[in-house]
Parts: structure tokens; C-alpha cells; sequence
């Protein structure tokens, strides 16, 4: 592995705090941007899940792993409808971060995500770490083909599976004109990551509004999206009247689109549009606003 001091992370990105960095102002004087992140998978039946929900019988990983890859499955052919529903009625586009395999075998969803106007991000062509992918270069292509194969254009943002990076993802990435990633979750404004070819945009990301964490690693009640994340936006929308926030919500078909989750979604969101100076993005639009801000600021000086 490269770790010349060039490439290290530390070296990506720059220490300046909240407090002291330039200032930035969201339209009309908004004070929080959200965007929803829905992430959909490729899980392969021929190896181990990248997670469970059911342990292994006596310990002992059994192939074909029938139960945790239907759970997944499932999320699929009925969750990620779920979540169709609930943002477009109010209205709501989501950023969908897809496994580059997925294009191919989940093309009713993802045409169906497209004709709602989600933009789409790439998040690996299949659902591993970037560590044991053979060829990055050649995996992120491909995930970038099967995109451009169902909008007609390549996306914008990655999101890497369990926002893994080697040394020279980045580097890699900015390569194949990827604008923005949401691996770096360091920070509640976007930020500029050094790559070899110039600077990358990270946009803030989440591991606290996850329901990965919340509901597959921490294994919270099914109401804890809403009661985190209402805690959440109410602290970012106090903080936000001074510096503006982003705030992601990160969503998995199988684990908030399920019967018992679902409308604890749809009360955080309906919370947080009851408030005003708010804007609902996606990635795409976070980018181009916060790179509108910084040519705005080199204007200026």
C-alpha cells in the first residue's frame, strides 16, 4: 500500500475549523441543506452477506446464505417502493447510490429512480470494500458505464460500499471525473480533498443518521430515525443561524423500508418540513451551490 506522505490521509485535507473558515450562506437565508441518500446493493448469493440479520446455524457460514440474502432481497422488491412513495409525495428527490451491478439487476428500480429526477451516485460496482477490489480503476469505469447506461449521463458523487478507500481512491476518482464524494464524514459544510489531479469535493455524509448503524449495528426501536434525527436537524437549524449545516439522511430499502420503520420516515421528514429556511437537495445540488460559493468568495478577493 502507498503511504508517501503526499497520499496520506491527513495530507487529503486541511485542519480548519467551523469557527474560522470563510462564511457561506444557502439561498434566502436558509440554514440547513438536507439531502436523502438511498442506497441500493448488489448481494451475491454465492458468498457471505456483507451483513446479517440472522447468525450463521452453530456458528458456521452455510452457502447459499438463503435468509440474510432474502432480507436483502426484499428490500428490493418491496422496500426501496416504500421509499418511492414516501418522497414523491412530498414532493422529495433522493441522491441514489448504487452498486454499478445494480443497474442491471435491479433496472425497474433504478428507471423508476431516474424517472423521479433522483440523481444517481455511484457507491462501487459491487458491494465491497474498496480494499479487496482487484482493479479500482476498472470498477469505478464500470460503475460510471452502467450509470451513464440508465440516466444517459455519468454521475457526479460516489459514495464507496462502507465508505472504504485505499491510498489512492481518491486519486482514482477524480481521475475518472467524479466531482464529489460522501466518504469523509469530518465535517457539516462540504469541503476540498487533495487527489494527484486537483481537489475532490467531500460532501458531509453520515454515520449517526444511518439506519445501518441505527438499526443493523446498534439495533435501536424502530422510531429511533425519528427521534435521532429530529434531535439531530434541531441542533444543525440552531447551529445553521450562524453557519449553515448540511444534514444527510442515509436509508437502506431492506432496513427503513420495512412495515414497522417506514413511517418514522416519514415523520422525520414531515418534521423537518415544517420548519422554513430549509432546502431538500440532492448531492448535486450541494456541489454546485457550495462550488458557486467558492468562486463567489475568489470574486470577492
Amino acid at each position: 500500500m502507498n503511504r508517501n506522505v503526499g497520499n496520506s490521509v491527513r495530507n487529503r485535507v486541511a485542519y480548519n475549523s467551523i469557527e474560522s473558515r470563510p462564511p457561506l450562506a444557502l439561498p434566502g437565508g436558509a440554514r440547513v441543506a438536507i439531502w436523502t441518500i438511498v442506497n441500493v446493493e448488489s448481494w451475491s448469493p454465492l458468498g457471505p452477506m456483507p451483513r446479517a440479520v440472522l447468525p450463521p446455524p452453530m456458528g458456521q457460514v452455510l452457502l447459499p446464505d438463503i435468509p440474510n440474502w432474502a432480507w436483502h432481497e426484499y428490500g428490493m422488491r418491496v422496500g426501496f417502493w416504500r421509499f418511492l412513495d414516501v418522497l414523491s409525495a412530498r414532493n422529495l428527490k433522493a441522491t441514489f447510490a448504487v452498486n454499478g451491478t445494480a443497474c442491471a439487476q435491479y433496472e425497474e428500480a433504478c428507471l423508476a429512480a431516474h424517472r423521479g429526477g433522483w440523481e444517481f451516485m455511484g457507491h462501487g460496482y459491487v458491494q465491497q470494500p474498496m480494499h479487496v477490489t482487484s482493479d479500482q480503476t476498472a470498477a469505478i469505469t464500470s460503475t460510471i458505464e452502467a450509470i451513464a447506461k440508465i440516466t444517459g449521463a455519468p454521475p457526479r458523487g460516489w459514495e464507496s460500499p462502507g465508505l472504504t478507500e485505499t491510498d489512492d481512491t481518491l486519486d482514482l476518482l477524480a481521475e475518472a471525473g467524479i466531482e464529489y464524494v460522501a466518504d469523509w464524514v469530518l465535517d457539516e459544510q462540504p469541503l476540498p480533498l487533495k487527489t494527484r489531479s486537483g481537489s475532490i469535493v467531500s460532501v458531509p455524509y453520515t454515520v449517526e443518521i444511518n439506519d445501518v448503524v441505527i438499526s443493523a449495528v446498534q439495533q435501536h426501536a424502530s422510531d429511533e430515525i425519528f427521534r435521532r434525527g429530529r434531535d439531530h436537524f434541531d441542533r444543525l437549524y440552531l447551529d445553521g443561524a450562524k453557519a449553515p449545516r448540511i444534514m444527510a439522511i442515509s436509508i437502506h430499502p431492506y432496513l427503513t423500508g420495512v412495515p414497522h420503520r417506514i413511517k418514522y420516515l416519514e415523520m422525520l421528514y414531515d418534521y423537518i418540513l415544517s420548519h422554513e429556511k430549509v432546502m431538500m437537495w440532492t448531492g448535486a445540488e450541494i456541489l454546485d451551490w457550495y462550488q458557486g460559493q467558492a468562486r463567489t468568495d475568489t470574486t470577492a478577493n
